[in-house]
């Protein structure tokens, strides 16, 4: 029992100065998000700020598009993966496309991958460079714009970038420890490369995909330079709108920060939850 205890007590130190920081600056924003904030004045607590938040078009605009931008990277992202991953599995170079894979986008900071993402797609980018050396376009202009639009193709390609990746060395890591006698029975039994990845593979990957898409989502939708650096003007992204609202010089636009901050984290909080229950269910398939 002492043993079980030991890294645990020896933890208690760092993990009071950790959570303490942590707890007191969620408990000080909560309570600026009732608009109590001493430093300008006010001292009575109010769902005001709520109310003028969650009823705000704007502020329902950047919701939409955070949104958005996490649902079509991450469903995208977990489509790809699972396929990088079955590949990866049937293919007979495994490790070396393993490492190309792990090492490359996973490590790289996303800052990095917004640059990559400029470079590329950019009307100066690589991309309309290349289009225009062999004739596709006449000039480099006519290449559409993907950054800093409405659509966010910017931001949902430098996601992709490095989401697909994570996604497959998830999925691949089950697939790889799943027993082959059970697609060599498939087989036997009459059932095609398809069905066998259908009707045998995906129902065991399953929780292990769901519990991805969560991991993925949640980042995506709470991140912020990425949709800071790559995003458009208008609708912004919640993190960048939270941002945005606590640099105003103005004080009294503090509580409206914290407000979209606690939205953010109920939202994260809702997520965990959900990844909780994802891991249950993977225990449970695995027992």
């Amino acid at each position: 029992m002492e043993k079980k205890l030991k890294p645990f007590i020896m933890l208690i130190p760092v993990m009071i100065v950790v959570l303490g920081i942590f707890l007191s600056g969620l408990v000080m924003a909560f309570m600026q998000s009732l608009g109590y904030f001493r430093a300008i004045g006010l001292t009575e607590f109010t769902l005001k700020y709520y109310k003028e938040v969650l009823t705000s078009q704007g502020f329902l605009s950047s919701l939409g598009f955070s949104l958005y931008i996490s649902m079509v990277s991450s469903i995208i992202a977990v489509f790809l993966g699972v396929l990088l991953a079955y590949s990866i599995l049937r293919s007979k170079h495994r490790k070396g496309i393993e490492e190309m894979i792990y090492k490359l986008p996973i490590v790289v900071p996303h800052i990095v991958a917004a640059l990559l993402v400029y470079n590329i797609l950019s009307q100066s980018g690589i991309l309309p460079r290349l289009l225009y050396s062999i004739g596709i376009i006449e000039e480099q202009s006519q290449f559409p714009s993907l950054l800093y639009d409405k659509n966010g193709i910017g931001i949902i390609a430098a996601y992709l970038w490095k989401e697909i990746p994570f996604v497959a060395m998830v999925v691949y890591t089950i697939l790889s420890n799943i027993n082959n006698k059970l697609s060599a029975v498939a087989h036997n039994l009459g059932a095609n490369n398809r069905q066998v990845f259908f009707h045998v593979l995906l129902p065991l990957i399953m929780p292990s995909i769901l519990s991805s898409f969560i991991i993925i989502f949640a980042f995506s939708f709470g991140a912020y330079e990425l949709p800071f650096l790559l995003g458009p003007t208008t609708p912004k992204a919640l993190p960048v709108k939270a941002y945005i609202e606590y640099t105003n010089p103005s004080l009294a636009n503090r509580p409206y920060a914290m407000v979209i901050n606690m939205i953010l984290t109920f939202v994260s909080l809702i997520l965990v939850w959900l990844y909780n229950k994802s891991f249950e269910l993977i225990s449970k398939y695995n027992r």
